[in-house]
């Protein structure tokens, strides 16, 4: 004879169903979140990743979802200040039960918030910024997509160098975790080839005032500039360079390879070299999917699209991608299940093709050179790898 559970033990019974089920997951939505520099120096970034993501969000739902399900992005703005990346993170895990952390932009931003999400089993997924620490130590909750901006440095500089003739190579960097991994990868590639850097300069976060080190710069004949900036920073370095008739080759990583360089520096950017993953997607691309893509986006959002777009796009369907393969019950367990032998193919972006497994958590390490030409980004060079190395 079968006895059906009431009371006390029906209350026992939903209590211990709730608390096994998979946050962020319910019948009919997944719950992701992310957070985004909406209002601080990066906020030009932000926007775009954000736009970006909702364009794959609702591309995916106008699908009918993901096994059913719809997406739900929430975002938070952190001004891209570390501390506020904490605050955000505690209320998306910890209040809106987010199932994953998407395309959090920044490097210290992202070290503060991840220990709030991986006390929660939240996973940090393709977070935008290209450190080693998005991967490095291994967690399994750690998922990036980016060639960091170490390796970039690495293996672009020594070939710069080769190329341009450089004698006197230098560094003006961000002082913080971003522009030391730009600096550090650009030393090592230097000490390949013997060389070393003849002059370090750096900045504060949010500074706006460049002449005294570029002034540095200039006095010790440096030929050949790596640039650990950003948006704002590159243009006021490269503007006073100018300015002062000091033209050395800038080189910069991918943080520096944004439409808004060309669009809010003008002219004087042209010549700009930096290290890039995916193609910036002008709405007058060669390339015809390209172009479809980009009209779409502006039609869409009454703006052109840039390269923070597409992060955001690609990281939205790749996850997509995958919980679709971790079947109808997803879980944090499954979708890791499915990422570890997950491998993505190269798409209209122009994308290195990213593998992973259980002990590898960067999708790829290969970048290639781009450079700012009549005020456009044009790219120079074939992918770059260790495997792979750079041609003429």
């Amino acid at each position: 004879m079968k006895f059906k559970a009431t009371g006390v033990l029906a209350t026992l019974a939903l209590a211990s169903t709730l608390a096994t089920a998979q946050q962020g997951v319910s019948p009919t939505e997944i719950t992701l979140g992310t957070i985004l520099d909406l209002s601080g120096p990066l906020a030009g970034f932000g926007k775009q990743a954000r736009l970006g993501m909702l364009l794959a969000v609702d591309e995916i739902n106008e699908q009918g979802g993901v096994n059913g399900r719809k997406l739900k992005l929430l975002v938070e703005d952190d001004g891209y200040d570390p501390k506020k990346a904490v605050l955000a993170a505690q209320k998306l895990v910890n209040q809106n039960k987010i199932f994953m952390m998407m395309g959090h932009i920044g490097t210290a931003q992202n070290m503060a918030a991840m220990p709030v999400q991986f006390e929660k089993n939240v996973i940090n997924f393709f977070p935008i910024t290209a450190a080693r620490e998005m991967y490095e130590p291994f967690h399994k909750l750690k998922y990036s997509f980016a060639a960091t901006y170490f390796d970039q440095m690495r293996r672009a500089v020594p070939q710069m160098v080769k190329d341009k003739g450089a004698k006197k190579v230098c560094t003006i960097y961000q002082d913080d975790d971003f522009g030391l991994e730009v600096m550090r990868g650009g030393e090592a590639g230097l000490k390949t080839i013997g060389m070393e850097y003849a002059e370090k300069t750096s900045f504060k976060r949010g500074a706006t005032d460049f002449s005294s080190q570029v002034a540095k710069m200039k006095a010790a004949g440096c030929e050949m500039v790596v640039l650990g900036t950003i948006i704002r920073e590159t243009i006021g370095t490269i503007g006073e360079s100018r300015k002062t008739g000091f033209n050395p080759t800038f080189l910069g990583s991918s943080a520096a390879y944004t439409d808004l360089i060309h669009k809010l520096g003008g002219k004087a950017m042209d010549g700009l070299y930096a290290m890039m993953t995916v193609q910036n997607p002008y709405t007058d691309e060669a390339s015809q999917p390209i172009r479809f893509w980009a009209n779409k986006y502006k039609t869409k959002f009454n703006e052109d699209p840039a390269v923070f777009s597409v992060y955001g796009y690609i990281i939205i369907n790749t996850f997509a991608n995958a919980a679709t393969k971790a079947g109808k019950n997803l879980t944090t367990d499954s979708f890791i299940k499915v990422m570890d032998t997950l491998t993505i193919p190269t798409d209209i972006f122009g994308s290195a093709p990213a593998t992973f497994s259980p002990t590898k958590r960067l999708g790829s390490d290969a970048s290639r050179l781009s450079q700012i030409q009549d005020g456009k980004w044009k790219v120079v060079g074939p992918y770059m790898t260790d495997a792979a190395p750079a041609k003429k």
